[in-house]
């Protein structure tokens, strides 16, 4: 899991241009917040489909172990100490808390970059940017004594 991560960060930071090779600043947000958040939101949404899976998992796990108790109620009886006597049906038992430990892991992980996500669209949303000078008209909206004027300017 921590190399998945250590492998997007990476990938996040070598895609990102070199200094030289960027544009003139034009009060935009920094390539890692840029793309950090996609980056981000992606991973969120990855990590969500394994912990999906995991917890599918841990359910034909039990859903085994349920089908061999109804077939044979012997094949479910505890020991002193709490386990299943029969051996297979611990296995079930301990494969399905595997995968449901797994899922826990894979939802903590996955909505925590969904948190690191949200917070950079709202830093990027929150930061002042002027306006560009490629705009090549802009509309007006002027409010007058009894109307709204409307209208645009063209710049040549």
């Amino acid at each position: 899991m921590t190399r998945i991560i250590a492998l997007l960060l990476a990938l996040a930071l070598v895609s990102s241009p070199a200094l030289a090779q960027e544009p003139a600043p034009t009060g935009g947000s920094k390539p890692l917040i840029k793309y950090g958040k996609w980056l981000l939101a992606a991973g969120a949404l990855g990590m969500n489909y394994l912990a999906a899976q995991a917890h599918d998992r841990a359910d034909d796990n039990f859903d085994a172990l349920e089908q061999r108790c109804l077939a044979d109620h012997a094949l479910c009886d505890l020991d002193a100490a709490g386990r299943y006597a029969d051996a297979q049906s611990e296995v079930f038992y301990q494969t399905s808390l595997h995968y449901d430990r797994q899922a826990r892991r894979w939802l903590f992980v996955g909505e925590t970059a969904l948190a690191g996500a949200a917070a950079l669209f709202v830093w990027e949303l929150t930061r002042h940017t002027p306006k560009p000078d490629n705009i090549p008209f802009e509309p007006e909206v002027r409010s007058l004594r009894q109307a709204t004027g409307v209208g645009f300017k063209v710049e040549f």
